[in-house]
Parts: structure tokens; sequence; C-alpha cells
């Protein structure tokens, strides 16, 4: 009962702090960890509704309020695909899973975040060519008078495997003890005993 009162608190409120302008470096999010990792402790609708809306929620606001720009962009449709997949992934990989695992999957997730939208960027930006060597550009280098792009992949790495470890580990110190387990068990058990009693 704690986990899931505290985790769904405790994720957001690391998300959304992560999520301020300028307190992080470009492209170091909490996203891919928090999808994978509600994929993996959230229970239900929850796992889906929850990281998808206050991402929604927290996209809509930058746009209109820092950005200024559009919060309804088409090119926004493959990053919450990519979200969708790694909610999907983290419910594959369920509770039990190892924490190599989990780290993995928040890496590789933010690794697969990290080329499919420069992919895009690739297909839609005139500056680069649309040729292999313009798709390499577009993954390692970039485009003239901005910083390289390796240094943005180097952020998505690290954070993907730096959140995904923090919320797993939060995970595991706000999980139910045995005892606590038992004692919740066994106080279902005297309710049903207690409902029988008056009904009887």
């Amino acid at each position: 009962m704690k986990a899931k009162i505290i985790l769904p608190i405790l994720f957001v409120l690391v998300f959304a702090v992560a999520r301020i302008p300028g307190l992080l470096p470009p492209d170091f999010s909490a996203a891919y960890a928090l999808m994978l990792c509600a994929g993996v402790y959230f229970r239900g609708s929850m796992a889906w509704w929850l990281p998808l809306g206050v991402m929604a929620a927290t996209d809509i606001g930058l746009s209109f309020f820092y950005w200024h720009v559009n919060p309804f962009r088409p090119e926004l449709l493959l990053n919450y695909a990519i979200y969708v997949g790694l909610i999907a992934l983290g419910k594959w990989l369920g509770k039990g899973a190892a924490f190599w695992k989990l780290l993995l999957g928040g890496v590789l997730g933010a690794a697969l975040f990290y080329v499919l939208t420069n992919t895009l960027s690739w297909l839609t930006d005139p500056g680069y060519a649309k040729t292999l060597a313009g798709w390499i550009q577009a993954l390692f280098t970039g485009l003239p008078g901005y910083p390289p792009s390796w240094e943005f992949f180097r952020n998505t790495l690290l954070s993907g495997g730096l959140f995904t470890a923090l919320f797993a580990g939060a995970a595991k110190a706000t999980e139910e003890s045995p005892a606590e387990k038992m004692a919740g068990a066994a106080e279902t058990e005297n309710e049903e005993t207690a409902d029988e009693a008056v009904k009887g």
C-alpha cells in the first residue's frame, strides 16, 4: 500500500523538477526512466495515463509559457509513440526484473529515443543532406553553429541510466517488507471475518 501511494508521487515530482528549463544539461531527461519505471511499478491503467498525462501537461505548459511554440506539433507524435513503447517494455520486464535489466532498459530506451528523434530531424530539416553521411551528421555532429550532437547523445544515455537507477532504488526502498505484507494480509482477513460475523 505504501509503495502504491508514494512511488507515483515521487516519480512525478522528480520528473516535474527535472523539466524546469535550465536546471539540467540539454537532453538530460527523466522522461525515459519515468515511462519505463511506470510500466514496471504502477498498477493497471495508471501505468499509462499518469506518465503520459504528466508529460503532455508539462509539454503544453512549457510550449506556451517558455518556448512559445505550438504544443501540438506533429513531430511530437513520434515522441509519444516511443513513450508508449517504453511503458510497454516496463510492463514486459515486470517488478521481478533484475536491477541490471531495468538499468539496461533505461539506457536502451534513451538511446532509441535519441536515434529515432534525430532521424526525424534529419528527414525534416533542410540543413541535412538526405544521405547516409547526412544521417550520421544528424546523429553525431549536428548542424554548424550548434553544440555537437554527440554531447546530447551522451546526456541522453547518462540521464536514462541515472534516473532509472534512482526510480528503481526508490521503488526498492518503499517496498513492503514480508512482515508488512503478512500484517496487511492478516488485517484483510480479520476485516472479512468481522463482516461475515455481522452478516451472520
